[in-house]
């Protein structure tokens, strides 16, 4: 049986890795075909945690192809309600650029259309994408709360944020997530407090980037000591650097990219590895 985690104070268990499809839906995405079979080789390993968001599209002008996508790939399979959906609101892509947003009319827009876009009556983890330096952070959670309170969200997450926010978030509205780049060569949520933080307020913290994403997965191959500990253990660096993750806290969720289902079969193997305390003290010295 896969690893499982209890994902924050939803009541609910999930697969120890998850899977980031955003990958699935940017510039150098595969196609529709492609990109089915990859949702659907995660679900048939016997991964259940997908995260989305609104925006993972090539620009504004098809804002919710994620969603979409991640729709068509769970249509007529008979065991779809094991699957958990984590959305995100509160960013725009205009020209392809990034942009935050995160005014209360706006994220209710956008919680709206990704309840049409995933087909679903309610989404059961519903992120804040980033806090808004226009916006009160408290304004941005207050709206996530009344979708809440009126049953279009289950359960509130957020993103990118500090132990500071965190806090402020708790005080409008019972959080179940936080979702920060973090990985074994980028460690800032271990140093900044955030994955403690989450570990004594039980709160899932949803490691996203955990090989490195797009623009840093090449130091994680080429690392020495990574290679290393994977030719000992018959993987690869990526699936020793989430096992590391893994070993960090029960409460940590590793979403790692994919756009092939080489690279799916890959992601879920790492929870098959155990590393021994020599080798996490040799890894958490990295």
């Amino acid at each position: 049986m896969l690893k499982q985690t209890r994902l924050g104070n939803s009541g609910r268990q999930v697969t120890a890795i998850g899977l980031g499809a955003m990958p699935l839906s940017l510039t150098d995405r595969p196609n529709e075909h492609d990109a089915i079979c990859v949702i659907r080789a995660f679900i048939e390993h016997g991964g259940n945690f997908i995260d989305t968001a609104n925006v993972y599209c090539r620009d504004d002008r098809e804002v919710g192809h994620n969603e979409r996508l991640i729709n068509k790939a769970l249509k007529d399979l008979h065991d779809k309600h094991r699957i958990i959906i984590a959305t995100k609101g509160g960013l725009r892509r205009p020209r392809g650029g990034w942009e935050v947003d995160a005014n209360p009319h706006w994220l209710r827009l956008s919680c709206e259309q990704s309840l049409k876009d995933l087909g679903q009556d309610s989404i059961f983890l519903y992120q804040l994408h980033a806090p808004d330096p226009e916006v009160p952070l408290t304004d941005s959670v207050g709206e996530l709360s009344r979708l809440r309170q009126e049953g279009k969200i289950r359960h509130v997450g957020l993103s990118n944020v500090t132990v500071e926010e965190i806090e402020t978030a708790m005080n409008v509205v019972p959080i179940t997530s936080v979702q920060n780049r973090c990985n074994i060569l980028q460690r800032k949520p271990f140093t900044n407090g955030v994955v403690e933080f989450c570990h004594q307020n039980e709160i899932s913290f949803i490691a996203h980037s955990p090989v490195g994403g797009h623009f840093d997965h090449g130091k994680l191959a080429s690392n020495r000591i990574l290679n290393r500990l994977g030719n000992a253990h018959q993987a690869t660096s990526y699936q020793v650097a989430l096992a590391w993750l893994l070993a960090c806290g029960d409460h940590i969720l590793p979403i790692p990219g994919a756009s092939k289902i080489t690279s799916i079969t890959s992601s879920m193997n790492a929870m098959n590895i155990e590393l021994a305390k020599n080798e996490l003290e040799v890894l958490n010295r990295l």
